[in-house]
């Protein structure tokens, strides 16, 4: 066995009086709303990756671009922020690897640096009340769940090499793989409770979801579209491999510099009406009119804006059905990384615990030590019943049991509960329960009329990542620019 370690209808009415409102219908008014909208070639709905790497390449090829962003901010999903002593910490996406050759591109482009994540010394695992400390391939488990894990592994990869990455519903067997969950599929294969225990990790810690909570479809998919999973669980060689001096989300923010005051900040949008002659976007203060939008944001707030008119049913149906994971990160600084003079990376995996996988996340310079760990899934939904102070003991607490009386004491800590962000409402993405695939993966990505997707959750390679993103954001703009053209 190979595995290592991973991971906005109504049109909302200025608020005045009675009065006020009477001069709706006024020409007074009609030149107050004129004031307010905007006309481009495309309107862009969400400044993320996807959507600032679409309207980049809209601009680059000479069309006009709006983007509407409902946050202060730009990045979605990925959020920088400082710990004490001013050392960045990534409070969303960070790790990049070997593979995902659009976001490195990018990446290279904007004259940013990466370095590599910590990896040296060995790892760590706590399961049925038992740290054990290991250097190879076996995570910890005893030789017999090593060798039945390494087995599911073998099995699950097989199946997957027979997924369309294109079009997963018109696989051999779509509709079998897609009516069970991952779970029913893993217990139907194994007793061995050690083992069903790490594989509840493993999953926790790449999709932020239970392993009922998916289809064995979706897992397939998932993982053949980040070249299987040792590319996805791995360090070194792996997806977690490289780390943005200074934090990912200055991509996202050297983008928008780019762009300008065409990126509209604290705007959400609430209304898209679409027809053949165009678009109209209605937004807290203003709308835009365009040829053609494209919608970069999870699919879940996508199905929660107002179209007019509605959308296909299809395309409806699979907005209710993709939920967004369930993760709060944490971030733990220490004066030292005190853990690498024990020989240790910083990687635990704790089979019995709510914080599931912790990684050193420590400047290059390693002048503070920085563990970041993970709430996921169902621990996650659990542990955003704690307080804030409630949460922190549990983290130091479990941090003490990984790495030792040392822990006891941090300097700093921080977390971000993504589950609580109004306009993301989780991470890591979006999932596919069992049978969604199969009725509704047809209208994940296929544009209706003149409206497009993009996002990490409608790309067919790197789904659900940093690169997948920036590879929806080209596709979408592609199908945008041959739209026009046409």
């Amino acid at each position: 066995m190979s595995l290592r370690p991973s991971f906005d209808d109504v049109h909302r009415h200025h608020s005045c009086t009675p009065s006020c409102r009477a001069l709706h219908s006024s020409r007074t008014t009609d030149r107050l709303w004129r004031r307010h909208m905007t006309r481009s070639d495309v309107v862009v709905i969400g400044a993320g990756l996807a959507g600032l790497t679409a309207a980049r390449t809209l601009r680059a090829a000479g069309r006009t671009v709006t983007v509407l962003e409902a946050r202060d901010r730009v990045g979605g999903r990925n959020l920088g922020s400082h710990l004490a002593g001013g050392v960045p910490v990534e409070m969303g996406g960070q790790w990049i690897g070997p593979g995902q050759t659009e976001v490195l591109a990018l990446v290279a482009e904007l004259g940013l640096e990466t370095f590599p994540t910590y990896d040296d010394g060995a790892a760590v695992t706590f399961y049925n009340g038992t740290l054990t400390t290991y250097s190879d391939e076996t995570f910890g488990l005893s030789l017999e769940a090593a060798i039945e894990a390494g087995r599911l592994q073998g099995e699950l990869e097989t199946i997957a090499e027979t997924v369309s990455l294109s079009a997963p519903w018109l696989s051999p067997r779509a509709a079998e793989l897609d009516r069970r969950t991952l779970d029913e599929w893993l217990r139907a294969n194994t007793g061995n409770a050690e083992v069903l225990a790490f594989w509840g990790a493993v999953v926790t810690a790449l999709f932020s979801a239970e392993p009922a909570e998916m289809s064995l479809l979706h897992f397939l998919f998932y993982i053949k579209s980040g070249g299987m999973l040792d590319s996805l669980v791995a360090t070194t060689g792996g997806a977690q491999e490289l780390r943005v001096v200074g934090g990912t989300h200055q991509i996202s923010e050297r983008l928008a510099d780019a762009l300008g005051d065409a990126v509209r900040l604290g705007s959400p949008v609430r209304k898209i009406s679409h027809g053949p002659d165009g678009v109209e976007v209605h937004f807290d203060g203003g709308q835009v009119t365009a040829r053609r939008a494209v919608v970069a944001i999870p699919p879940t707030l996508a199905g929660r804006l107002t179209y007019e008119p509605a959308l296909p049913a299809s395309r409806d149906g699979l907005t209710q059905q993709i939920p967004m994971g369930s993760v709060i990160k944490v971030q733990v600084a220490y004066p030292t990384p005190f853990w690498r003079e024990a020989g240790l990376n910083g990687f635990a995996f704790d089979l019995d615990g709510e914080l599931s996988v912790t990684l050193d996340n420590s400047p290059p310079d390693a002048s503070r030590g920085v563990i970041v760990g993970f709430f996921e899934g169902a621990h996650a939904r659990s542990a955003g019943r704690l307080s804030p102070e409630e949460r922190r003991a549990s983290v130091v607490a479990t941090l003490v049991k990984l790495f030792g009386p040392d822990a006891q004491n941090p300097i700093d800590y921080a977390e971000q509960n993504w589950m609580e962000e109004e306009y993301t409402r989780g991470c890591y993405g979006g999932r596919l329960g069992a049978g969604v695939w199969t009725q509704y993966g047809a209208a994940l990505a296929e544009p209706v009329g003149r409206l497009h997707w993009a996002g990490a959750e409608t790309s067919d390679i790197w789904n659900g990542y940093m690169d997948g993103a920036v590879r929806s954001g080209h596709r979408a703009a592609a199908e945008v620019l041959a739209a026009l053209e046409a």
